[in-house]
C-alpha cells in the first residue's frame, strides 16, 4: 500500500512540476522554433540575393560560382546551429574559391580552362596578394560580430530546454517521498479525505524535496541576464539582419576592388603561377572593361568607374520605413520580456507548488503532519540547501549530482559567454581603431532604436520582412556605399581633391604620380558633364 501511495506522489509531484514549466518551457521551444524559421528565411533571403548579383553583374561566372555561394551560407547557418566552424573561416573559404573565378573570367576573360593545379595555385596565391583588399577582412569582421551573439543566442535557448526537463524528471529521495505521503495521504487513512496541509508545512516538504532544484536560482537568473544581453546585443550595434543581407554588397566591393587592381595582380599572378592558356578574341559583352587590355591610366580609371558605376545603379532599391512586420529582433524582444519574469522561477517553485487547491488557506484548520489543528506551529525554513538543515520534516542529504551537473553548465556557459564577450569587444574597438571607424562606428551609434519602435533618424534598414514580399528588387541595406563617380567641380581645385580621393586606385604598395591623377580628375570631369 505504502508503495502504491509513493509512486502516486512521485507521479503527481513530477505532474506539478510539468505544470508549472508549461508556459516557460513553450515559451522557449517556441521561440527556439520562431528564431531559427526567421533566421533560415533571413539567410535564403541574403543567398538569393548574392545569387542574383552574379547573375544580373557577373553572368560569365554565375554558374561556377553558385556552389561556393551555396557552401558560405550553409557554413554561416552551421555556425550559428552551434557547429564546430568559424565565420573567419567560412568567408576565407568563400574568397579563396571566388578568387580563380574572377581571375579567369573578369581580369583575364580570354582564358579557356584552368587546370586544377592552376586553380588551386590561385586559391593558395589568394592569402597572399590580397586580391579583394579590405573587404574580405571587413565582411569576416561585420559577420563575426553579429551571428557570433545569434550562435550564443542558439546555445543558451538550447540549454534553458536541457535545465527545464532535467528539473522535471529529477528523482526523489527516499526522505521525500515518504514526507510526501504523509504530508497528502496519512490524513486519508483516519478519514479526513477533505483535510488538506497546513501552509507552513507544505511549504517546509516542498522546500526539503526541492532543495537541489533551488540551488539553480543564481545561475538561472546570471542565465536569463545572458538571455537579454544576447537579445540586445543582436537587436543594436551587431544587427545580424544588416550583416547578412548586407553579404551581396561586400562580395560586389571585393570584386569591383580586384577588377580595378586587375594589372597588378596578373603580374604577380604570372610570376608565381605562371601563365595559363589564353584564347584570342570572344570577349563578352557582360564583363566590364578588361583591364589589363588598358594603356593608358586615364582609359583605364574612367571606364572601369563608369562600369562600377552603371552596376551600383542597378542594385536594389532602400527598404520603406512604413513596413512594421515583426523582424527577428522584434521577435527576440518579446521573448526576453517574458523571460525576464521568470528570473526567480527556481526561487519561488515551492511556494508556487504549495499555492492553489493543495493547502488549506481560507479555513479555520489544517493537517500538520500528526493532527487537525488550527496553524502549523514549527519552523518555516528558507529556500536553498543550507536552510535544509533546520527543516523539521525531512533530512536532506546533499544535492542532486544532476542538478550539480546542470548548475556547472549553466555556470561555465555564463562565464564563457561573458570572457568571449570582453575579448571579442577589445579586438574589434582595436579593428575598428585601425581602420578609422566607418561603417563600425555607425553601427555602433544607433543603439537599441530603430524604425520598429517608432524611432527616428535611425536610418534605412532592412527587416526580415522583405524576405516575404514578391518583388523583382530588394530593398537596400542603409550602409550601402556612395557612388564612386561624383560630380566634380573644375573651378576648385581643393574640392576637386577631396572628391576624387575617395575614388584612388592603389596597386600593390604603390601610389599614382600627380600629374597622372590630374588627368585623370580631368577626364572624370568630362564623363561627368558629357557621359557616354
Amino acid at each position: 500500500m505504502e508503495e502504491s501511495y509513493q509512486a502516486a506522489v512521485r507521479r503527481e509531484r513530477t505532474q506539478s512540476i510539468q505544470a508549472l514549466n508549461f508556459e516557460l518551457k513553450y515559451m522557449i521551444v517556441g521561440h527556439i522554433t520562431a528564431f531559427q524559421e526567421a533566421f533560415e528565411s533571413l539567410l535564403r533571403f541574403a543567398e538569393n540575393r548574392t545569387s542574383s548579383l552574379f547573375e544580373t553583374a557577373y553572368r560569365p561566372m554565375a554558374k561556377e560560382a553558385a556552389e561556393p555561394v551555396k557552401e558560405l551560407f550553409t557554413d554561416i547557418s552551421l555556425y550559428v546551429l552551434g557547429a564546430e566552424t568559424t565565420v573567419e573561416s567560412a568567408v576565407l573559404r568563400f574568397f579563396d574559391s571566388l578568387f580563380p573565378l574572377v581571375y579567369s573570367r573578369l581580369i583575364n576573360p580570354g582564358i579557356t580552362v584552368l587546370s586544377e593545379d592552376y586553380t588551386e595555385c590561385l586559391r593558395l596565391t589568394r592569402q597572399d596578394i590580397n586580391p579583394f583588399g579590405h573587404y574580405s577582412k571587413n565582411m569576416v569582421t561585420e559577420l563575426s560580430k553579429s551571428l557570433w551573439a545569434s550562435r550564443m543566442l542558439s546555445q543558451a535557448l538550447n540549454l534553458g530546454i536541457e535545465v527545464i526537463n532535467t528539473t522535471e524528471h529529477a528523482a526523489l529521495t527516499k526522505e521525500c517521498s515518504k514526507a510526501l505521503v504523509k504530508m497528502q495521504y496519512c490524513p486519508h487513512c483516519q478519514g479526513l479525505t477533505l483535510i488538506r496541509p497546513c501552509v507552513g508545512y507544505c511549504l517546509n516538504v516542498m522546500r526539503g524535496c526541492l532543495a537541489s532544484v533551488s540551488e539553480l536560482d543564481a545561475q538561472w537568473r546570471e542565465y536569463i541576464s545572458t538571455l537579454e544581453y544576447l537579445t540586445n546585443e543582436m537587436a543594436a550595434s551587431h544587427d545580424v539582419e544588416i550583416a547578412l543581407t548586407g553579404i551581396w554588397n561586400s562580395i560586389n566591393e571585393a570584386i569591383l576592388h580586384a577588377q580595378l587592381n586587375g594589372p597588378q595582380l596578373s603580374t604577380t599572378v604570372d610570376k608565381v603561377c605562371g601563365q595559363p592558356k589564353q584564347q584570342e578574341g570572344n570577349l563578352s559583352s557582360d564583363n566590364i572593361v578588361p583591364v589589363k587590355e588598358a594603356t593608358a591610366d586615364t582609359q583605364a580609371f574612367v571606364m572601369a568607374h563608369a562600369s562600377l558605376n552603371n552596376r551600383r545603379s542597378s542594385l536594389p532599391l532602400k527598404a520603406s520605413k512604413n513596413d512594421k512586420s515583426r523582424s527577428l529582433k522584434k521577435v527576440s524582444r518579446e521573448f526576453i520580456n517574458y523571460m525576464k519574469r521568470s528570473r526567480t522561477f527556481y526561487a519561488s517553485i515551492a511556494e508556487r507548488l504549495c499555492d492553489g487547491d493543495l493547502v488549506m488557506r481560507d479555513s479555520s484548520t489544517c493537517w500538520n503532519g500528526e493532527d487537525v489543528v488550527e496553524s502549523y506551529t514549527s519552523r518555516v525554513v528558507s529556500n536553498g540547501l543550507k536552510a535544509q538543515v533546520n527543516n523539521p520534516e525531512l533530512k536532506v542529504r546533499g544535492l542532486d549530482p544532476l542538478i550539480s551537473h546542470l548548475i556547472d553548465k549553466l555556470q561555465h556557459f555564463n562565464q564563457l559567454d561573458a570572457e568571449k564577450a570582453k575579448l571579442k569587444l577589445e579586438r574589434w574597438a582595436s579593428r575598428d581603431a585601425g581602420s578609422g571607424g566607418g561603417r563600425s562606428e555607425e553601427l555602433e551609434s544607433s543603439g537599441d532604436c530603430d524604425d520598429e519602435d517608432g524611432c527616428q533618424g535611425s536610418g534605412d534598414r532592412i527587416h526580415t520582412a522583405d524576405i516575404f514580399k514578391d518583388k523583382k528588387t530588394h530593398p537596400e541595406n542603409r550602409n550601402e556605399p556612395k557612388p564612386t563617380v561624383k560630380k566634380i567641380d573644375t573651378t576648385t581645385t581643393t574640392s576637386t581633391v577631396k572628391s576624387s580621393s575617395k575614388h584612388s586606385v592603389t596597386g600593390n604598395g604603390s601610389n599614382p604620380a600627380l600629374s597622372s591623377s590630374l588627368v585623370i580628375l580631368t577626364a572624370l570631369a568630362v564623363l561627368w558633364h558629357h557621359p557616354l
